[in-house]
């Protein structure tokens, strides 16, 4: 069992009708048939939306987005249409929402990996591939890949896990044209980024991206190149051979994993609210994330 600890009530807003409730983000239509995707607080791990919000992770998850689509427009359009607060909406929206494109999604996380780790590690030390791609041996955790590679994955509902697909399925899925496309964009926009993400001493190691057709126009929505989507780690001190510290969850993940919470992970109990000192560690992650790689500091 996993899913919400606690499902929040959808925030009722004149005009808007609220369509869906994921891990992070609240999404609703507007009167123009817009889509209106509002970042949340929450935080989710080990398949759980935990009790405990992160303060200001939904602005920093949006406000990165935003400076990421701006970097990337000349390889691959994306879905917003205005950063406006929809009349009537709570002022805690304000920073938080976009107002975007109704899009034809692609049902298929997209994911590129420069480096070795997660899930891609644990499929490398069974049987020296990831995602029915062969990699050489001696590679170990945190280890650069020769090149970047395409790693596709469904997308899992909330409380389940996204799973690992071979690049045959997504041609079986989309058609081969779609899978080329989406293969070739996904990379392009992880090389850009990367090299963007390691002028600023930070390794890209892996993310994952949406997209969607706006007619015949492949279109990148959601979120982009954030702490929830992607592995950042600190370049001054990346070692392979063990785990990597990390611009995310880490810590969160850490004390829920340790006696200190007092939470069985392979029990069906949910998790416990966080302690003060684990949401401070990891808002202030965040924030670093955010400010060492658009140089900006957050407001």
């Amino acid at each position: 069992m996993s899913g919400f600890v606690e499902k929040p009530e959808p925030v009722e807003v004149p005009g808007l009708v609220h369509i869906h409730t994921g891990k992070v983000r609240d999404l609703y239509r507007n009167e123009a048939g817009d889509l209106v995707m509002v970042a949340s607080d929450r935080m989710s791990a080990y398949d759980w939306v935990l009790p405990t919000e992160i303060p200001d992770k939904g602005r920093v998850l949006t406000q990165l987005s935003l400076w990421w689509f701006e970097k990337l427009i000349d390889l691959v359009p994306n879905h917003v249409i205005s950063t406006d607060l929809p009349a009537g909406a709570p002022a805690d929206w304000a920073g938080r929402t976009l107002i975007c494109r109704s899009l034809r999604m692609i049902p298929v996380e997209c994911v590129a990996r420069g480096y070795l780790t997660g899930s891609g590690l644990a499929e490398y030390e069974e049987s020296r591939t990831v995602c029915g791609l062969a990699l050489p041996e001696g590679l170990m955790d945190g280890s650069e890949l020769p090149a970047p590679i395409f790693t596709p994955a469904t997308k899992a509902a909330v409380g389940d896990h996204d799973e690992n697909v071979p690049y045959e399925e997504v041609a079986r899925q989309t058609g081969a044209e779609t899978a080329a496309l989406l293969r070739r964009t996904t990379l392009d926009v992880y090389g850009r980024a990367r090299d963007i993400a390691r002028d600023r001493g930070i390794i890209l190691a892996d993310t994952k991206f949406e997209f969607g057709f706006d007619g015949e126009r492949l279109v990148i929505a959601d979120e982009v190149l954030t702490p929830d989507s992607s592995r950042f780690w600190p370049a001054a001190t990346w070692e392979p051979g063990r785990p990597q510290p990390s611009y995310d969850k880490q810590y969160v993940r850490d004390w829920l994993t340790s006696p200190a919470s007092g939470w069985d992970r392979k029990s069906e109990q949910p998790p416990p609210p966080l302690p003060q000192e684990i949401v401070d560690a990891t808002r202030a992650k965040y924030l670093e994330a955010y400010e060492r790689l658009t140089g900006l500091s957050w407001q």
